[in-house]
């Protein structure tokens, strides 16, 4: 536990001597006792430290998270999906933090590779380059390997060294912190803290094994094989392991390159499109989206084809999830509201004395503002905010699978749009959400759901059932924003609240012998 105090006092030294509290102090005033607290700890005979005045509010934020390490980014970037803790403002301003760091030396990837894959598989790989892009976690290297006898131009990730210890060791410092806080300012209890920063802890660690990575890229690319335009790229099992995983190189190029595009005669609106059908396509039919579809993530390769990279976030929607949004997306695009209110009550979402009449009037406050303004202002991803926040008066249930599709449908929409200005959202959504709802209606494909459902996770992943599992756990926790109260990592956390707890009954008690020790001698 002292360890963990020093851990804490070095990354307090680091947060107070940043521009955090300035900034943040925009958003929501911070109480006294942190603004003396961050006084004391910044205090430095030094005078190195200038603001960057000519970046926002925001842009000094993300550098100061940025600077600090991965500890932060990876809290920084947490925190975005959560706006009920830090605001929605503020979460905005946090949305363009990367987590781009100096790259660790080709010697000690290599040394990491033979240790994690053998020697024998180590000296099977060819040609492996410097490193071509470094981020908080990992970084990736541009190789060749002999897949049974073919040559293959493939990417390596790797794990930063050490990343593991030193990412536990600040977490559980600021876990520490956060104990702190919630016992002396009572109203911060409602944030639950500790739980936030325990959910943090969990996904991440489970971010931090390369198989849980490799995991989700080969179920998406089982899901997404017969879909016309769209690639993942292939997983080299032989090559992967906790700490390494080897996949295809994506020879294309980023959709952020317009210009590029544009110049290989590849047809951007078309692109636009096919990008937002894609995505929908995921999720209503499959169940599972990718969760990150920024523009440094998806690429167009030589032959034309959407490949999505980095694996490490994807989002999972249950059948009635799927069902509930493709029925309310249909169902606005028909402006059919009372079609809407009636898949709230059936589908349980709302209370059965809810009159459908009343929530169709409120559904249809939504609906018509939109379909007045122009296209280029038209987003099925704030149709959902605004449908989450409206449906909360009826006392609908909270949906949290939908609110990272909802965060998705943004970005995606955003994405599709720097393509082409003039994507109309709910044309492009139309022909995607009728043909699944038609299919799902065949009762044919109602026969077959039962036996499909029972066989997919050993068709897509027959040696690493385990490891799919505990996939599906982190998804699970990014996805609902909370711990199960049966899993093993509820436990886990009861059990640093326990360790907290007698550390601060031990030091109260501690404290007490010393003064009344000072009392009797002095």
């Amino acid at each position: 536990m002292i360890k963990k105090l020093f851990t804490l006092f070095k990354l307090g030294r680091k947060l107070a001597k940043s521009d955090i509290l300035n900034v943040v102090s925009k958003f929501k005033k911070p109480p006294l006792v942190i603004k003396i607290l961050f006084q004391i700890l910044s205090f430095s005979f030094s005078n190195s430290h200038k603001n960057n005045l000519n970046n926002t509010e925001g842009e000094r934020l993300s550098k100061s998270l940025q600077s600090m390490g991965t500890t932060f980014i990876k809290l920084g970037q947490f925190l975005v999906t959560r706006p009920d803790i830090i605001g929605d403002e503020l979460a905005k301003q946090l949305e363009g933090l990367q987590d781009r760091l100096p790259a660790f030396p080709l010697t000690v990837a290599r040394e990491i590779i033979k240790k994690d894959l053998g020697e024998e598989t180590f000296n099977s790989i060819i040609d492996l380059s410097e490193p071509v892009a470094a981020a908080s976690i990992a970084q990736v290297h541009k190789a060749k390997i002999n897949d049974n006898g073919i040559i293959k131009d493939v990417a390596i990730k790797i794990l930063r060294p050490n990343i593991k210890k030193i990412f536990n060791e600040e977490i559980d410092a600021l876990m520490l912190f956060a104990f702190f806080v919630e016992s002396f300012i009572k109203k911060s209890k409602r944030l639950k803290l500790i739980e936030v920063v325990f959910l943090l802890k969990e996904i991440t660690n489970l971010e931090m094994d390369l198989r849980f990575e490799a995991a989700a890229a080969n179920e998406y690319a089982e899901n997404t094989k017969n879909d016309a335009g769209f690639r993942v790229p292939v997983i080299y099992w032989n090559f992967t392991s906790e700490n390494v995983m080897t996949l295809d190189w994506v020879d294309g190029v980023s959709i952020r390159e317009t210009e590029d595009l544009q110049n290989r005669n590849i047809d951007t609106k078309r692109i636009a499109s096919d990008i937002i059908q894609h995505f929908l396509r995921h999720a209503v039919r499959d169940g599972f989206f990718h969760a990150d579809m920024h523009q440094g993530n998806i690429f167009i390769d030589n032959s034309g084809q959407i490949v999505p990279i980095d694996f490490g976030i994807m989002g999972r929607l249950d059948n009635l999830s799927k069902r509930f949004l493709a029925e309310i997306l249909f169902g606005f695009i028909q402006r059919d509201y009372k079609k809407v209110a009636e898949v709230h009550l059936v589908a349980g979402l709302v209370p059965k004395d809810v009159p459908v009449d009343d929530l169709a009037q409120a559904l249809r406050s939504i609906g018509e503002p939109i379909f007045g303004q122009s296209v280029k202002d038209i987003s099925g991803g704030k149709l959902l905010k605004q449908l989450f926040d409206v449906t909360e008066k009826f006392n609908m249930q909270t949906q949290p699978q939908l609110l990272m599709l909802q965060k998705t449908m943004v970005v995606v929409e955003g994405v599709a749009r720097k393509l082409n200005p003039n994507t109309n959202i709910w044309e492009t959504s139309k022909p995607v959400l009728e043909s699944w709802l038609r299919e799902t209606k065949d009762p044919i494909n109602t026969l077959s759901e039962g036996l499909k459902s029972t066989t997919e996770v050993i068709k897509r992943l027959p040696d690493f059932p385990e490891i799919m599992d505990k996939a599906n756990q982190a998804l699970t926790f990014l996805a609902s924003g909370q711990i199960p109260q049966n899993s093993n990592s509820y436990t886990a956390l009861n059990e640093k609240k326990s360790e907290m707890i007698a550390f601060r009954n031990q030091s109260i008690i501690g404290l007490l012998l010393l003064v009344i020790f000072s009392l009797l001698v002095f």
